[in-house]
């Protein structure tokens, strides 16, 4: 009998067949192959895909990568494998449940039992892993899934305590409060590789704190300039070289502010007025201005994203209303020279898209710039030295492309203390 090919190749009629066969070999788990005694050990841990739904282009990518090499070195004769998980991602994972509660029942968290919540984060986990698992399977990922891990689960749990506990005892990782990247509705911090950009029109306000004030600032944040402790100019900018190292009290739409005028470098006399407002709460660059010139900190914003009790008629608003009452009240008093608009970018929180609020929060940082008692180098120096010469007896780290070491080492050389 005749049989004719079929034109088109369906995967799906085969590739779980496949994949079958080949998790039931074990070949996947070096462990059961018969590798010489000596053979050199090759190992991959899979960079866990959170357990937020499906997997993207880029997860597909990074598969295809780490099967190639696996499948290389093993049939090398290497001791290869390649241990497969997932990450249960906090509270990513508890925002995407917040919106599929609100999408298909119409309720917030808030209407169910702290219980009743941990089940459906923890069922909607459970249905995420099992997809993502199928998912890299399909893809026909040569992992070893006996040794499948999870970052929640008991012994990635321990250890992530043990090191903690490690670094703590060794100075790397402290309590205190610093600026941070704060999103007001998930009500945790971010670190700064989460958070992401979006370009943005806004207004450059150029203003007066009082009428008698010399100085006119340009800023697209009027609200903060409730907790404005100085003004910022460039050294060599001859406009203001009367006023460096005086303090002016004024009282600014009914809030008493000490603004004393400090001079940096790092000031663009060409932007605005040339003169910066410098609020330390809610703002890194201004943060180092307080701690260089002993300002005071004045915090403004709250964690809910509003404006904190003791700024009279502003407390209680959120950002942008206490932004378009302060602006009126600016115009009506004249203190408001001009408006223009620019465009900048806006910090998001990467789970909820919420505007992330820079603001001091009590938190635990880890000290990048400490030597580490054990190897006399900072973690900072040890990742430079990684990619520079190599560390631990070992050969440097190549990033591939080579162009992108400059990258690597651009954020290296600036890492901050991590939150």
């Amino acid at each position: 009998m005749k049989q004719e090919m079929e034109k088109a190749y369906n995967a799906a009629n085969y590739e779980n067949e496949i994949y079958e066969k080949w998790e039931m070999s074990g070949f996947f788990n070096p462990d059961n192959l018969d590798l010489a005694k000596d053979a050199p050990n090759y190992s991959i841990v899979m960079p866990p895909p959170n357990v937020t739904g499906d997997l993207h282009i880029g997860h597909v990518a990074m598969l295809a990568y780490q099967d190639s090499l696996i499948r290389f070195y093993r049939m090398q004769g290497y001791r290869s494998v390649w241990i497969p998980g997932t990450d249960h991602a906090a509270i990513a994972t508890q925002t995407k449940v917040e919106k599929k509660l609100q999408q298909e029942e119409g309720k917030s968290r808030y209407e169910y039992s702290r219980e009743e919540f941990l089940e459906k984060v923890k069922q909607f986990a459970q249905e995420s892993h099992n997809n993502i698992v199928n998912q890299i399977k399909k893809m026909g990922s040569s992992c070893d899934w006996e040794r499948e891990a999870y970052t929640l689960d008991r012994v990635r749990t321990k250890t992530v305590r043990q090191v903690f506990k490690m670094m703590h005892e060794d100075g790397l990782i402290y309590q205190g409060e610093r600026i941070v990247n704060w999103c007001p509705r998930c009500h945790s911090t971010l670190a700064d590789d989460e958070a992401e950009y979006k370009q943005q029109k806004s207004k450059l306000y150029f203003l007066k704190y009082t009428p008698d004030l010399p100085i006119t600032i340009a800023t697209t944040r009027p609200e903060t300039k409730l907790g404005d402790t100085a003004i910022a100019v460039h050294p060599d900018d001859n406009r203001y070289q009367d006023y460096i190292g005086k303090t002016f009290k004024v009282n600014f739409l009914g809030i008493l502010l000490k603004l004393k005028v400090i001079a940096d470098k790092g000031i663009d006399p060409e932007f605005g007025t040339g003169a910066l407002g410098v609020t330390p709460a809610h703002s890194v660059a201004d943060w180092e201005f307080a701690e260089n010139n002993d300002l005071d900190i004045v915090k403004v914003i709250n964690e809910d994203g509003k404006i904190r009790n003791g700024f009279g008629e502003f407390s209680g608003k959120d950002v942008e209303q206490a932004r378009k009452i302060i602006v009126d009240k600016l115009r009506s008093e004249k203190l408001l020279e001009k408006e223009e608009e620019i465009e900048n970018n806006i910090s998001l929180c990467y789970r909820c898209d919420t505007p992330i609020e820079p603001l001091p929060s009590l938190q635990w940082f880890i000290n990048v710039n400490k030597k580490i008692p054990k190897f006399g180098k900072t973690i900072k120096k040890l990742c430079q030295d990684a990619v520079n010469k190599g560390v631990f007896g070992r050969e440097p780290i190549r990033i591939i492309p080579q162009r992108f070491e400059k990258h690597y080492f651009n954020w290296i050389d600036n890492l901050r203390d991590w939150c």
